[in-house]
């Protein structure tokens, strides 16, 4: 009885190499929790479909990876100096974003993280002049800019990857390779032919990963299901049922990563009504769970327990029984399931 992740391997796979052959020579991303299906999996698939490379998120990924992984390892996380040391082969290659960082890491293979408009790290324009002589002293593996998913303000990403390349031209650095996050596949053919002589490479991981939703599923297993009647107290809290139905107790809980939500950016009113409406009734202890049954996202009865969760099934609802499965709409980089079921 179980959280189970079931993945349809092959359509999974055909997915992965229809994006494969969109962006030839893609570094695929490997951070967190590997995207919900582990950091050994997703090496194991990297090394299947024949990368050369492989981008974890820190250095600690890195040092469990290059177990699982063979080729070389990017962290995408910049070097810092005072960082705690982590014993990591020659075939790790380090983020920097910054011409300290260059100095602290002689003889190291780096990659060089230019400021872009997502503001979050990178050298600036100001600091090309004082990197030409830093590169010296460390194995230059290339140049990066992670971009913004969205443009609120009509700007183009082709136009700042150029605007960027004409800056670190000017300054006379090497532009063999461009790391580059966020681009569609028209946008990257058309920088390859603005700049044949270098070469562009694609780090993506969700549109690699999880791009193709209806090839995942996770199932919560029920273990037990209890009938109670309307004003019947339960749970931890001795809260009252507020009418007959179900508690139907299912795998999955606040250590799987259910109930746990990330922020969400959003737009439009129609997305910012539904936030209100769901946080009011969070007031009043109603709150819903991930969990389908009967066609139907059914409420929790009380918040996830660390294993499990229990859920408020109505009467006028198909009983669900000891081993049925529930559909569980989980995300993928914040679930930690206990099997994988290939389909």
């Amino acid at each position: 009885m179980a959280l189970s992740l079931y993945v349809d391997t092959n359509r999974w796979r055909m997915h992965q190499k229809s994006v494969t052959d969109q962006f030839p020579g893609l570094v695929p991303v490997c951070k967190g929790n590997g995207y919900g299906f582990g950091h050994e999996r997703l090496a194991e698939e990297a090394t299947r479909f024949g990368s050369d490379m492989l981008a974890v998120g820190t250095t600690y990924e890195a040092a469990r990876i290059k177990d699982w992984f063979s080729g070389d390892l990017l962290v995408l996380t910049p070097f810092r100096r005072g960082e705690e040391p982590v014993p990591l082969p020659d075939r790790v290659i380090r983020s920097v974003s910054s011409v300290d960082g260059v100095h602290a890491l002689v003889g190291a293979r780096v990659v060089i993280e230019c400021m872009s408009t997502m503001k979050r790290h990178g050298v600036s324009e100001q600091d090309l002049a004082r990197l030409t002589t830093a590169i010296e002293d460390v194995r230059l593996e290339g140049f990066a800019l992670h971009l913004p998913l969205d443009r609120t303000d009509g700007s183009d990403a082709v136009e700042e990857v150029i605007t960027w390349m004409d800056r670190l031209r000017s300054a006379r650095l090497p532009l063999h390779t461009m790391f580059v996050s966020h681009l569609r596949a028209e946008e990257l053919a058309k920088l390859r032919h603005q700049f044949p002589q270098t070469r562009f490479r694609a780090r993506i991981g969700t549109r690699l990963w999880l791009g193709d939703h209806d090839s995942t599923e996770y199932r919560g297993s029920v273990l037990d299901v209890t009938r109670v009647a309307k004003g019947d107290r339960f749970g931890y809290r001795q809260q009252k049922a507020a009418s007959d139905g179900w508690l139907v107790v299912v795998a999955g809980g606040t250590s799987h990563g259910v109930g746990l939500e990330a922020p969400k950016a959003l737009h439009g009113m129609m997305p910012r009504a539904k936030g209100v409406a769901r946080a009011g009734l969070a007031t009043v202890n109603r709150n819903l769970s991930p969990f389908v049954w009967a066609g139907k996202q059914r409420w929790f009865a009380e918040p996830p327990h660390m294993q499990v969760s229990i859920l408020f099934v109505p009467a006028d609802a198909q009983e669900p029984r000891v081993g049925d499965e529930l559909v569980a709409h989980l995300r993928h980089t914040t679930t930690q399931f206990d099997r994988i079921v290939e389909r």
